[in-house]
This record gives C-alpha cells, sequence and structure tokens, in this order.
C-alpha cells in the first residue's frame, strides 16, 4: 500500500509530458507573463520598434502573437465596433492637392468620388443600445480610381494608449467583466477603472469621453477624427504629417448623462434609426473634410510627440484646412451585405497617402486586415461593399468563398511566360531614413496630464459639472473602494484636485 502510495505522490509531482493538457488554468496574482508557448514575456507594454519612436517591427514575436490572438476571440461578431449603422454618399474635394499630396481623388474638383460611411459604437455587443456612453466609431471607403482608401477614426480626438500591443488589454478592460459578463455595454466597473488607474496615458481621453461627447445625439451632428497621423506625399516627394477631421455641417449636438440613458431604455436604435430616417425623408447628410498639417522636420520640435495618440495638435499652431465634402445620401439596400460585411482598414491606402511610425498606427494596419480575414474570410475583399471599382488584378488564387474564375496558367511572378508585371510609380518616391537600435520602450514626451488639464480648465461650469456627474455616475458601480480611491488619486487628481474632492465626496470616500 505504502508503494502504491509513494507511486501516486512522484506521479502528481512530475511535470505534464510534451502535448499533454491541464485543463484547470490557473492566472494567480503574482504569476510570470508568458507567451503561448511559455516564454516569460519581459515588457508588456511596449512594442519592439527601430528607437523609441518606431516604426513597429515584425519580427515582434510577442506583439504579433497577441494581437493575432486577440483578433480571433469572436465569432462571428466584431469584437468592438459591433454595432452600426451605413449610408452610401460622394466626396468632393474643394481646390487641388497637389502640393501635399499625389492621390488623384483629392485633385479635381468636379469629381464625386463614391464613399461608404460606417458609424458605430465600441464597448457593446450588436443589441446593446445606441446612446450609452462610449466612444463612436467614424470610418469611411473611398471608392477612388486607385483602389479603395480608408479613413477608419472615431468621434474623438485622442485614444486610452499609445502603442497597439496594450490595445487587448485595454478592449479587455472595458469589455464585461470575464466570471460574469456584466456590464454588457458600460464601462462602470472594477475592471476598466483598475486598469485606468494603471495607464496614466488614458487621462486625456477621459475628459473627451466622460463629457457630452460620450453620448452624442445624432451620428449627422458628430464630429469625426482620424486619430492616427498619417503622411501625404506630393509628386515630387515630399512630404508633410497630416491630421483628419470630419465636420458636420449641422453641428455638434450630444445628450446629456440623464437623457442619453433615458433614450437607451426608450429606444435602443435611436442614433441608427435617426441617420436611416434622415435619409430615407430625402435629407443629405453632410460632414467637412478637414486636415491639419505639420512639416515632418517640426515634430521633434513639439512639446509633445506628434506621433501620440493621447495628444491633439493645437489649432493656433496647426490650423485646420479645408479640404472637401462628403454627402451621404442613400440608404443601404441589405444591412447584412453592405454594413455588417463592410471591412475598414487603415492599410487601405492609396498613391500620395502613406503610414506614419505611429505606434497604434502600425499595429491597426496587421490587427484590422487580420480581424476581417478572420472574421468574413481571405477573400473579404470582393464582398460587394469592399470591392473596389479600380481594376485588380493579382496573383492571389484559391482561399474560402472564391467566386472568380481565373484565366490562363501564370500565378506567380516573375515569369518569362507573361503574366503580371509591377506598376511605374509616378513622380518621386518618399523614402523615410530610419535608424535605431530594436528595442522596447515608451516614447521620450510622455506627459499624460497637461492636455487633461488644459482641457478641463478649458470647460465653462456646465460643462465641468457634467464631466463630474458622468465620472460619479460610472465610479459608482465599482465595488472595490481601492480601485475608486486609485482612479481618483491616479488620474482624476492629475486633472484638477477640485474635481477629485467633488468625486469623492458624491462617492463617500
Amino acid at each position: 500500500m505504502k508503494t502504491i502510495l509513494l507511486f501516486m505522490l512522484v506521479v502528481a509531482m512530475m511535470p505534464l509530458a510534451p502535448g499533454a493538457s491541464d485543463d484547470a488554468v490557473s492566472n494567480a496574482s503574482g504569476s510570470v507573463l508568458t507567451t503561448g508557448q511559455g516564454h516569460p514575456i519581459f515588457d508588456n507594454n511596449n512594442s519592439l520598434t527601430v528607437g523609441e519612436r518606431g516604426p513597429t517591427l515584425l519580427q515582434d514575436i510577442e506583439f504579433i502573437e497577441k494581437i493575432a490572438n486577440f483578433d480571433r476571440e469572436r465569432i462571428p461578431e466584431r469584437v468592438v465596433h459591433a454595432k452600426g449603422a451605413g449610408a452610401f454618399g460622394y466626396f468632393q474635394v474643394y481646390e487641388p492637392m497637389t502640393n501635399y499630396t499625389k492621390a488623384k481623388f483629392l485633385q479635381d474638383p468636379d469629381q464625386k468620388t463614391p464613399v461608404f460611411v460606417r458609424f458605430s459604437t465600441v464597448a457593446g455587443g450588436r443589441g446593446s443600445a445606441d446612446t450609452v456612453r462610449d466612444v463612436r466609431g467614424f470610418a469611411t471607403k473611398f471608392y477612388t480610381e486607385e483602389g479603395n482608401y480608408d479613413i477608419v477614426g472615431n468621434d474623438l480626438p485622442v485614444f486610452f494608449i499609445r502603442d497597439a500591443i496594450k490595445f487587448p488589454d485595454l478592449v479587455h478592460a472595458v469589455k464585461a467583466e470575464p466570471h460574469n459578463n456584466i456590464p454588457s455595454s458600460s464601462t462602470g466597473h472594477n475592471n476598466f477603472w483598475d486598469f485606468i488607474s494603471q495607464t496614466p496615458e488614458s487621462t486625456h481621453m477621459l475628459t473627451w469621453v466622460f463629457s457630452d461627447r460620450g453620448t452624442p445625439a445624432s451620428y449627422r451632428m458628430m464630429e469625426g477624427f482620424g486619430v492616427n497621423t498619417y503622411v501625404w506625399v506630393n509628386s515630387e516627394g515630399q512630404a508633410v504629417y497630416v491630421k483628419y477631421h470630419w465636420k458636420p455641417a449641422l453641428g455638434v449636438k450630444n445628450f446629456d448623462h440623464q437623457n442619453a440613458y433615458r433614450i437607451a431604455g426608450e429606444d435602443p436604435d435611436y442614433l441608427v434609426r435617426d441617420l436611416w430616417d434622415a435619409i430615407e425623408r430625402g435629407e443629405s447628410v453632410e460632414y467637412e473634410l478637414y486636415v491639419q498639417m505639420m512639416n515632418i522636420s517640426e515634430e521633434l520640435n513639439q512639446t509633445f510627440d506628434p506621433l501620440d495618440d493621447t495628444k491633439t495638435w493645437p489649432e493656433d499652431q496647426f490650423p485646420l484646412m479645408p479640404v472637401g465634402k462628403m454627402v451621404l445620401d442613400r440608404n443601404p439596400d441589405n444591412f447584412f451585405t453592405q454594413v455588417e460585411q463592410a471591412a475598414f482598414c487603415p492599410a487601405n491606402l492609396v498613391p500620395g497617402i502613406e503610414l506614419s511610425a505611429d505606434k497604434m498606427l502600425q499595429g491597426r494596419v496587421f490587427s484590422y486586415a487580420d480581424t476581417q480575414r478572420y472574421r468574413l474570410g481571405v477573400n473579404f475583399k470582393d464582398l460587394p461593399t469592399n470591392r473596389s471599382l479600380a481594376t485588380v488584378a493579382n496573383n492571389q488564387r484559391d482561399g474560402a468563398m472564391q467566386t472568380k474564375i481565373f484565366n490562363g496558367s501564370i500565378n506567380f511572378a516573375p515569369s518569362s511566360q507573361g503574366g503580371l508585371i509591377s506598376a511605374t510609380e509616378a513622380g518621386v518616391p518618399y523614402e523615410p531614413y530610419v535608424q535605431g537600435n530594436i528595442t522596447r520602450e515608451t516614447i521620450y514626451k510622455t506627459d499624460d496630464f497637461s492636455q487633461a488639464r488644459e482641457r478641463y480648465l478649458a470647460m465653462n461650469e456646465t460643462e465641468k459639472e457634467h464631466l463630474a456627474g458622468n465620472l460619479v455616475a460610472d465610479l459608482k458601480w465599482v465595488t472595490k473602494p481601492e480601485i475608486q480611491r486609485l482612479a481618483i488619486d491616479n488620474i482624476i487628481a492629475q486633472i484638477d484636485e477640485g474635481l477629485a474632492a467633488t468625486i469623492s465626496e458624491a462617492l463617500g470616500l
């Protein structure tokens, strides 16, 4: 008997054999974070980049594994931006942008470029209410003669984080807590505020999403922002940084906290219905596109990093320049085919528009396309709303849901038998110079609080009261007082001590 017990004890202490599994997974506090292969992760907050400011390297296997697994966490609903509305229309440039970009759709004022726009909430699922406090997506697809171009943005000019490697953590923290799936479409819970209290770069974003901007009254009266920094290149190879701004012709209108939540109960589809009904009545929905420009030689002279998505560019230094107008005048014929299957990606570029080393943008370029391949299949680009009006010719074949019939025997290049050849680039190419150590670092200009303080001080008294009330309304659902205190001390007090005192008193701390 003793021999049997001793044998059982030895077996219990032995490690699992290769290929064996243990159904019980422990993520006990203090355990070392690892990859899926068990390798320890030494830095979970900074992507592997050339120098501290990027660009991000594809050899960052920890980031790729993390974001690729994150992209596959839901079937088939979008992980974020699940509920949305869409409309078709056109875009017209006011004046040729030749001095700044060679993109053809930005040259001819008489040309109407077809567009499709999808508006969305972010945190909630497809059945969630439209008017809950949240970021809103504002994604625009231009069907240009040089292929599709996407501006995939939000209704707020900044974001919670500056490095895409933290995006899965942000969304996990925003979403319902995993043990009880509560709350389904709100940030009022322990995990969100715990994450925020440990992520000071989110402070500026809080002053936007917890103002009344977090509860827009209509997609027709909501601003849009590209958030990321892009590069415009002209035919001479000269480049400038740009930030995109959409301004609604009807002006900006938001709900206060009470009305937003009342309408959420009365009509959960309020924003979707409002957009649909307006277009059905024959009312055009219009926006103006503006850009801010910065000479790339100026970027290191700023008090902030221009490629940091938690920062805005001061408009007195970098004024808004009008570019053109967008008119939405046609509702979709079939929601699933044209809206639910719509696929946007910041990697959908045209000649004359390129990527900056913005760490969030670099991660989104991989993540969005990877998500669409997983969610809709490798041939998602051939679905009606995603299909380019320009001729598509490549050697990509087969894959799930391939509907094209290809002629000929050549599906590779180069070939002595003919086949496709590379295009000849028009104008002088833009060739940015990159050099630096391969490293994981936070950008050195990381003042997380000054722009948040400036925004708060610029608010009128009503806006300040609403911000305080909205923060209290969210924090009251946090069941752990220590997390409430961390959020107040680490984040809110850095905005304004008086604001922190008001919220502390309201929460009874």
